[in-house]
C-alpha cells in the first residue's frame, strides 16, 4: 500500500484550526513577518508562564535552543555533559559543538526515559551538566536528577522536546508532593514546536529559565550577539537563531487551546495502552504513578520471541495500512560520533534493544476512534 492511499494512516498529522489561521493572518497583514513583533513578545509570555517559568526565548529549533543552552555554560574542552545515549542526536551536538564531552547513560527499561540510578557513577571533577531528556511525553524521574545536581553544583538543561503539558509528581514521598510541568524544572529547559510536536510552529523552539541574566545572555546569544550600544559591534560570536512572528502567530494560537491538545493526546495514549495492554509480545508505553505523560508518540517494543524486529513488524503494519517510525539509535551506536572516535567499546544494552525492537505508532491530534481501532487491529494481526 502506498503513502497516498486515502485510506492510510500517517504517523502524525499537526491539528491547525481556525484561531491559527485568524492570528496568522493578522501578522501577514500588520507587515511584520520576520523575527520582531508583538506575537514574539506573547508567545514567549504565554509559554513561559503556562510551564511555570519567568522568561521565555524564543528561537528557530529544539536544536538550536539546546546548543544556546549549552553554550550558555562556557565549557572547555574535557567539559562533561551527562545524558541518555537513548535520544535524539541534537543533544550530543549541542555538547560536541561548543567544545564539550558527552557522558551518556542506559534507559530504564520501562519509561526508556534515562536510568537516574546510573547519574552518580558517571559524575566527574569535569562535569559542568546533566541532561535529562524526556522520551515520547513521559517525563524523566526528575528529583534524584536534581538532588545530584545540587550536591555536586551541576547545572540541569531539561530536554522537554517532547513532553509540553507532561507533569511530573515532586517530592513524592512527603507531605508535600505536587505536580510540576516538564520543562519547569531545569535550571534551563528546551522545547521544540517541530510540526510533529504536541505544540507546532512548524518549526521553532524555546529555552525556559528564571534566571534574568541567563534569559538576557540567551537573548543575545540567539541575535548575533549585537553590541547593546551600537548594534553592529560584537564582543563575542553569537548564532542566527531567531524565530519569526509569523511562526509566533501560530504557536499563540496552539497555546490558546494547548488544554484541549494535551487532554487529546492523553485520549489517544489511553486507548491504545487499553487495547494493546494484553497484546502478546508486545510491551505497550507505559505511564509511572509520578508521571502524566501527553503520550506524544506513542511507544511499543517488540519481544524477541516474536521472530521479527521493528524493521520488519514496521513492514508488516504498512502492508495494512498504518505509518510508523522507529525509535532512536543511541548516540553510542552513531557512525558519525564513531567515526569521531567517541564512545569507544561503550555497551548500553537496554537502549540497544529499544532501538532494534521499538517503535511508534500513529499519534497525531487528528486520529479519529476508527482509524486507533485500525491500528489496534493492525498490530494484532502482524503479530499472527
Amino acid at each position: 500500500m502506498k503513502k497516498s492511499d486515502s485510506d492510510f494512516i500517517p504517523v502524525n498529522e499537526p491539528a491547525i484550526g481556525q484561531l491559527e489561521l485568524e492570528l496568522v493572518s493578522q501578522c501577514v497583514r500588520s507587515g511584520w513577518v520576520s523575527s520582531a513583533g508583538s506575537f514574539i513578545d506573547e508567545f514567549e509570555h504565554k509559554w513561559a508562564g503556562y510551564c511555570g517559568r519567568r522568561y521565555g526565548i524564543a528561537v528557530s529549533s529544539g536544536t538550536a535552543g539546546l546548543q544556546m543552552a549549552v553554550r550558555a555554560l562556557e565549557l572547555r574542552p574535557g567539559d562533561e555533559v551527562i545524558l541518555p545515549t537513548f535520544t535524539i542526536i541534537s543533544c550530543a551536538q549541542a555538547v560536541i559543538y561548543t567544545g564539550g564531552t558527552p557522558v551518556l547513560v542506559d534507559s530504564d527499561p520501562e519509561t526508556w526515559t534515562m536510568d537516574v540510578n546510573q547519574l552518580e557513577s558517571r559524575i566527574s571533577s569535569r562535569t559542568k551538566a546533566i541532561m535529562p531528556v524526556h522520551i515520547y511525553g513521559h517525563p524523566v524521574d526528575m528529583e534524584p536528577v536534581l538532588n545530584l545536581a545540587a550536591k555536586h553544583d551541576l547545572t540541569v538543561i531539561e530536554d522537554a522536546a517532547e513532553a509540553h503539558g507532561s507533569q511530573y509528581l515532586m517530592h513524592r514521598s512527603s507531605c508535600n508532593a505536587k505536580w510540576v510541568r516538564c520543562g519547569s524544572m531545569g535550571t534551563v529547559s528546551v522545547f521544540s514546536f517541530y510540526a510533529n510536536k504536541v505544540v507546532t510552529t512548524g518549526e521553532g523552539g524555546m529555552v525556559l529559565t528564571d534566571d534574568p541574566a541567563l534569559a538576557e545572555r540567551l537573548r543575545s546569544l540567539r541575535n548575533l550577539c549585537f553590541g547593546p550600544d551600537r548594534r553592529f559591534r560584537h564582543d563575542e560570536l553569537g548564532y542566527n537563531f531567531r524565530l519569526t512572528n509569523f511562526q509566533a502567530a501560530l504557536g499563540v494560537a496552539q497555546v490558546e487551546r494547548i488544554d484541549e491538545i494535551v487532554s487529546r493526546k492523553r485520549w489517544i495514549g489511553e486507548y491504545y495502552s487499553l487495547r494493546l495492554k494484553d497484546v502478546p509480545l508486545l510491551q505497550p508505553a507505559v505511564e509511572r504513578p509520578w508521571a502524566s505523560s501527553t503520550f506524544w508518540m506513542y511507544g511499543v517494543v517488540l519481544h524477541e520471541e516474536s521472530g521479527m524486529d521493528a524493521a520488519a513488524f514496521s513492514a508488516r503494519l504498512e502492508q495494512r495500512g498504518v505509518d510508523t517510525r522507529p525509535f532512536f539509535l543511541g548516540m553510542h551506536e552513531q557512525p558519525v560520533f564513531r567515526r569521531m572516535g567517541l564512545f569507544d567499546n561503550e555497551c548500553y544494552p537496554v537502549a540497544e534493544r529499544i532501538a532494534r525492537q521499538g517503535l511508534y505508532l500513529p499519534s497525531g491530534l487528528t486520529l479519529t476512534e476508527e482509524q486507533l481501532d485500525r491500528v489496534c487491529a493492525a498490530v494484532k494481526d502482524s503479530l499472527r
